[in-house]
């Protein structure tokens, strides 16, 4: 049997604009993600039962079919029963160093490292199209997840368009650790509060889903895209936008106070990465990063509050090792 280990990286957001309603229920959105080399490793390997074992070295972390990485596993054995008869169950071991319920994607980063570790375990030689539409059946950030690097991503974050690398920048995050922000809240209580600046089809009163939304000039992240295009960190950082800031910020006062500890720091922006509650700061090196890091952590002295510093990366799933055990 075979084993491969994958390493799996979290995203940030650069921007986040929720433009209206879609007739799925979700949002439609405009958002430009990105690449850290923060990551998780995640080890996959055919154990010949019929089952599906996941196992993480942290304790938040369900091992059941509410975590994603489980569901891809699922997912795969429904797509292909003739591997998984084949094949047999699997094992997904998760090592775990992207903080948990962060808004920095590492359940949908796991998943999709699953499917490209079973895409070569059971030698199924998927094309990348291929990967990605299963990615979009478990979640909008999979298929990025799986892609990486720069994009943007419209619909409800699945549809997605690369831009040029930005893998020079660096990133400081923190997060309180036993703090999590739903995303269903956050995108419910902005609907409740800003759902009538929605934009509207002139057609009909179906939602906006209805029209296409395939480039940057249809949104307002057109000037983000012309500062990622020059490389441009002093304009990326002035444009970093978030509309979920709009319900978070007024309802956790703790994620605020980091906001405005960065936003004192020098750095080049800073924002709460997709509905938090991680705040990033946008650096223009690791030095200026590890400088900033330390005058948030005298500003805020706080035990629950965990710090990261974090280049950004060019790519997405990375395949480190097959391993073939005789």
């Amino acid at each position: 049997m075979r084993s491969y280990s994958l390493i799996a990286p979290a995203k940030i957001n650069l921007y986040l604009e929720i433009l209206g309603d879609r007739a799925d229920g979700y949002h439609e959105l405009a958002m430009i993600l990105q690449s850290i080399e923060l990551a998780d490793q995640v080890n996959i390997r055919a154990i010949g039962t019929q089952t599906i074992q996941v196992h993480c070295d942290h304790p938040q972390v369900p091992r059941d079919e509410t975590n994603l990485a489980y569901r891809a596993v699922e997912l795969m054995s429904q797509e292909f029963p003739d591997c998984w008869a084949q094949f047999g169950g699997v094992e997904v071991t998760i090592q775990k160093n992207i903080p948990v319920a962060a808004g920095l994607a590492g359940g949908s980063t796991n998943a999709a490292a699953v499917l490209v570790g079973l895409d070569m375990l059971w030698q199924l030689g998927l094309t990348q199209p291929e990967l990605q539409e299963l990615a979009a059946k478990l979640g909008s950030d999979v298929p990025f997840c799986l892609a990486g690097g720069t994009a943007i991503a419209t619909g409800r974050g699945e549809e997605l368009d690369p831009l040029p690398s930005l893998d020079s920048f660096y990133v400081v995050l923190a997060k309180h650790q036993n703090l999590a922000v739903s995303t269903a809240w956050a995108y419910q209580t902005y609907r409740s509060e800003f759902g009538n600046s929605y934009r509207r089809s002139d057609r009909s009163s179906k939602s906006i889903a209805t029209e296409p939304l395939n480039t940057p000039t249809r949104v307002h992240s057109g000037s983000m895209v012309q500062g990622i295009i020059n490389k441009n960190g002093s304009k990326i950082g002035q444009l970093l936008y978030n509309d979920l800031e709009k319900v978070v910020l007024p309802n956790y006062p703790q994620v605020l106070q980091l906001r405005q500890a960065f936003e004192n720091s020098g750095a080049l922006g800073t924002m709460m990465s997709g509905s938090g509650p991680t705040v990033f700061a946008l650096c223009q090196s690791q030095e200026q990063a590890q400088e900033i890091l330390q005058q948030v952590q005298s500003a805020i002295r706080c035990p629950d509050l965990g710090f990261w510093v974090s280049k950004f990366a060019s790519h997405g799933i990375q395949i480190i090792s097959p391993i073939n055990h005789l």
